[in-house]
């Protein structure tokens, strides 16, 4: 049996590596052993930084509301549990749009959920 040689496979291995190191600072984008190192921490930050994207979001979104709520005289937890009450079911994103976007609609929500109390 003929003996295989892995350089076809070698190759294409680092030069996906590379491709995916473009960009980098000094070595990291040249040598190969600097690259994949770096590939693989990137690849760490991005898995890290999609689960992170979804949690600050979601703070942000509690802020909004959090204000709106203070300038109509409640705070964010008990304008919450008014509108589990009423039986409003709006997302936090979207309560946080109309806090942005329409103040007299988010009065009307603070109200109704003040009232379910």
């Amino acid at each position: 049996m003929a003996r295989v040689k892995g350089a076809l496979a070698t190759r294409k291995r680092r030069k996906k590596v590379l491709k995916l190191a473009k960009g980098y600072w000094g070595a990291k984008s040249k040598h190969f052993k600097m690259a994949k190192e770096a590939v693989m921490k990137s690849g760490n930050y991005a898995y890290i930084g999609r689960k992170q994207k979804k949690r600050d979001f979601r703070r942000l979104w509690i802020t909004r509301i959090s204000a709106g709520c203070k300038a109509n005289g409640t705070n964010y937890s008990t304008f919450i549990n008014g509108l589990k009450k009423a039986g409003i079911t709006l997302n936090r994103k979207m309560l946080s749009e109309i806090a942005i976007s329409d103040p007299e609609a988010f009065t009307a929500l603070v109200e109704k959920a003040k009232a379910a109390l």
